[in-house]
């Protein structure tokens, strides 16, 4: 990849947040504080559903794929604006930058498409419920998850493959805390006019397609609860949905905002504090949102709390054992 003066490309420049020393500090805590909440949030959700045999459905299926994609999701950003907080520095490698914009368009994508898969399966078991599990089948999940994945990497690929087609200038600034693949098309001195198609594209088809399905499958969820005569029947078809309908909300509400932001003001700052909301705030607080209210989750992380804990006393009491026969032996 070649500049147009002929000379290659070897790192951008972050410039997403205050390099004012004092706050350096404030910024490094509150986002790892962030970064490991997310991780061992997600965790921990990762760990319930596979350690419980009563979470083995479909629903817990694609939120613990859901977990997983939220983790990866904050480490592609996180770690790296760490690192340069710590060093110092506001340099990511032309390298760097790629691999990371990769990653990022996979996540993201995942999210969205796990999120539709997750709308569907609450549109089958509300409206109908006696057919779910046949409906719902193991390989019918496996397959949703697949096409999610396959989808998502192939455009990641297309994008970047894309993207690498361009001539930079000099200016290499990225007016935020991660390589966005909008702020790098724009750096470019060559012709962007496919890149742009591109993504324009893949924002209406891979993420209003998306969108579309969630809407109608609630639009479907809410006249079929309407149905429902008891307002006992009604409240519990609604609770099945309403975690899941909060992380659509606050996930594609923050993503809007992003780009409003964006599209008001040129602010690094300002962009850099808005992208903060789906990239590191989301993935955080989804883990929270499904647990809290969710008495099968807060169940099976009790059951798995004390199937550790007595795990670690019969392991105690083993080791105490040949102790207490040697020293009865010695005694005697």
């Amino acid at each position: 990849m070649q500049l147009g003066n002929d000379t290659e490309i070897s790192e951008f420049l972050f410039l997403g947040f205050s390099q004012e020393p004092e706050l350096q500090a404030l910024i490094f805590g509150l986002f790892l504080s962030m970064y490991l909440i997310t991780v061992f949030g997600n965790l921990l959700i990762i760990l319930a559903v596979s350690s419980d045999a009563h979470l083995h459905t479909p629903m817990y299926f694609f939120l613990s794929n859901l977990s997983f994609v939220d983790i990866c999701f904050t480490s592609t950003t996180i770690p790296k604006m760490l690192w340069n907080i710590q060093t110092q520095s506001k340099v990511i490698t032309y390298e760097g930058c790629i691999t990371q914009m990769y990653f990022f368009l996979l996540s993201a994508l995942l999210d969205i498409f796990l999120l539709t898969v997750m709308a569907y399966d609450r549109f089958v078991a509300i409206c109908h419920p006696l057919h779910y599990m046949v409906i719902m089948n193991p390989r019918l999940c496996f397959l949703l998850v697949l096409v999610s994945w396959t989808i998502s990497v192939l455009n990641s690929l297309l994008q970047i493959l894309i993207l690498l087609q361009l001539s930079f200038c000099t200016i290499l600034e990225i007016h935020d805390f991660f390589c966005d693949l909008s702020q790098i098309t724009q750096l470019a001195c060559s012709d962007t006019f496919l890149n742009n198609m591109v993504i324009y594209l893949t924002v209406v088809l891979l993420g209003g397609g998306p969108l579309a399905g969630i809407l109608y499958s609630y639009s479907k969820i809410v006249s079929c609860i309407c149905r429902i005569s008891t307002v006992q029947g009604k409240y519990k078809a609604f609770s099945t949905c309403a975690s899941h309908l909060s992380v659509v909300s606050l996930f594609f509400c923050t993503s809007l905002g992003v780009y409003l932001s964006s599209a008001v003001t040129h602010s690094s700052h300002s962009r850099a504090t808005a992208s903060v909301m789906y990239t590191v705030v989301t993935p955080m607080l989804n883990p929270f949102i499904y647990s809290l209210r969710n008495k099968d989750i807060k169940g099976a992380l009790k059951r798995f709390s004390v199937m550790a804990s007595l795990k670690r006393s019969i392991i105690l009491g083993l080791e105490k054992c040949p102790r207490l026969q040697i020293s009865k032996s010695q005694s005697q």
